[in-house]
């Protein structure tokens, strides 16, 4: 069958254009290797979303910077009751430490997400095509002609005018023989994390844990005895919890799996282990350390290892650390950005964070979604044209849902227009996001 639009990957990128190409009229296909959409949200357990707002000096929300769809499944989130709100204060402070402020609505029920994902993509009119894996691809110079998947159903051949590659590790790019870049200078890429829960706890210590600071500090105190002696061997400087919205559960990004390819089977497979023999480690630390934890259990793992880095494409503009830390605004803004440069350390302990200014956001441009080798195809999501320093900060999920709009919008336009994806109308672009209550 052919389509105007084909979209690999339906993570928060892929399924925000897929819907924003089709209400604009184009018959759209998404596909997608599991059974559901959401990509890390859902299949990676990465939770809570990070922040999608500028601060000011006082810590205070100033302006939201990811709006648009993302916004609307925020709101199709709660309306399902599937966000919580009443975690930014420790009502229950029974560590006795100081209180620590959060932003509202960015922890999320990720079974309630699926659902809402079904339901804008299905009334937007994006056919979906799930339990499928993008293998081969056949094109005409610079023109993308056909994808095939693999899967229960054999190979099927689906042909399009446009593309877009949401798979996260630039999978339809790298078959299309689009330019590439993999990890910092050196080929490695940030570490990989399986997020996973702990459940059991005392309702009290489960509510009050993750925002008191003195808590915090006596359970990276005891961790790191831990690991000296033996019983931790996960090399993350410190344990990093987040609220759930199950009551007596805590949501863990803490495992740590480094020197792995994150692009080879076999090193996947290692490393799902590896950081499933992590996870034991951290529930047993918790148990037998922590008090209120004493009869806590392991209480769910991600059905796949979280990937932060692998393929990046090499498109029209590269962007750089610099361009995030002055806040640049390009004339072709798609998105804007205000998480900071978060770079895990490829060889082991140790994170680089460096803040964006309070009050202040970065754009991303149009440009930097573009391949240089293709004319019909766009990029959306972390593997965008970039430094490994910048990919650090985009690779977000709030920012790859914005760009992942501006794609679908941007597709739209130049099938529209009979344009290639570098001529595209950008003004006509800017007023449709506009238009839709994107912000860029």
């Amino acid at each position: 069958m052919n389509y105007d639009l084909i979209t690999a990957g339906a993570g928060l990128a892929g399924c925000c254009a897929s819907v924003s190409a089709a209400r604009l009229g184009l018959k759209v296909l998404l596909i997608e290797r599991y059974g559901f959409a959401g990509g890390m949200a859902t299949a990676g357990l990465v939770n809570p979303f990070m922040p999608y707002s500028t601060y000011d000096e006082n810590n205070e929300p100033v302006t939201v910077n990811n709006a648009g769809l993302f916004l609307e499944i925020l709101d199709r989130l709660a309306k399902r009751n599937g966000l919580i709100d009443d975690y930014h204060i420790n009502r229950d402070n029974v560590w006795g430490g100081s209180e620590i402020k959060h932003e509202t609505r960015h922890t999320f029920n990720e079974e309630i997400l699926k659902i809402v994902l079904d339901e804008v993509l299905d009334e937007a009119g994006v056919e979906v095509l799930y339990h499928s894996q993008v293998y081969k691809v056949e094109k005409d110079g610079r023109m993308l002609k056909s994808v095939s998947t693999a899967g229960k159903s054999g190979v099927i051949m689906h042909k399009a005018g446009f593309f877009i590659d949401a798979t996260g590790d630039a999978d339809l790019c790298s078959l299309a023989g689009c330019g590439i870049e993999i990890g910092r200078d050196d080929g490695k890429c940030q570490p990989m994390t399986l997020c996973f829960r702990i459940g059991n706890i005392d309702t009290t210590v489960s509510r009050g844990i993750i925002s008191d600071k003195k808590a915090r500090d006596m359970i990276n105190e005891r961790y790191k005895k831990a690991q000296k002696s033996g019983h931790i061997t996960n090399k993350r400087e410190n344990v990093l919890m987040f609220p759930n919205v199950s009551n007596g559960t805590i949501h863990l990004n803490s495992t740590r799996v480094i020197g792995m390819n994150a692009l080879d089977q076999y090193d996947l497979t290692k490393a799902e282990k590896e950081a499933r023999k992590q996870a034991m480690e951290l529930v047993d630390f918790f148990r037998e350390n922590i008090p209120g934890f004493e009869n806590c259990i392991l209480s769910q793992m991600a059905p796949q290892i979280g990937i932060r880095e692998s393929r990046r494409i090499k498109g029209l503009y590269r962007l750089s650390e610099r361009d995030l830390i002055e806040c640049r605004k390009f004339n072709d803004s798609i998105a804007r950005g205000c998480y900071p440069v978060d770079i895990h350390n490829p060889d082991g302990s140790g994170t680089r964070i460096t803040e964006i200014p309070p009050g202040e956001y970065y754009t991303i441009p149009y440009r930097s979604i573009v391949p240089k080798d293709m004319d019909n195809m766009l990029i959306a999501g972390r593997p965008i044209s970039s430094s490994h320093e910048a990919h650090s900060a985009v690779r977000v999920m709030p920012i790859c849902a914005n760009m992942g709009e501006a794609a679908g919008v941007a597709a739209a336009v130049s099938v529209m227009d009979k344009k290639p994806n570098s001529d595209i109308d950008v003004e006509k672009m800017h007023q449709i996001l506009e238009e839709s209550g994107a912000v860029f």
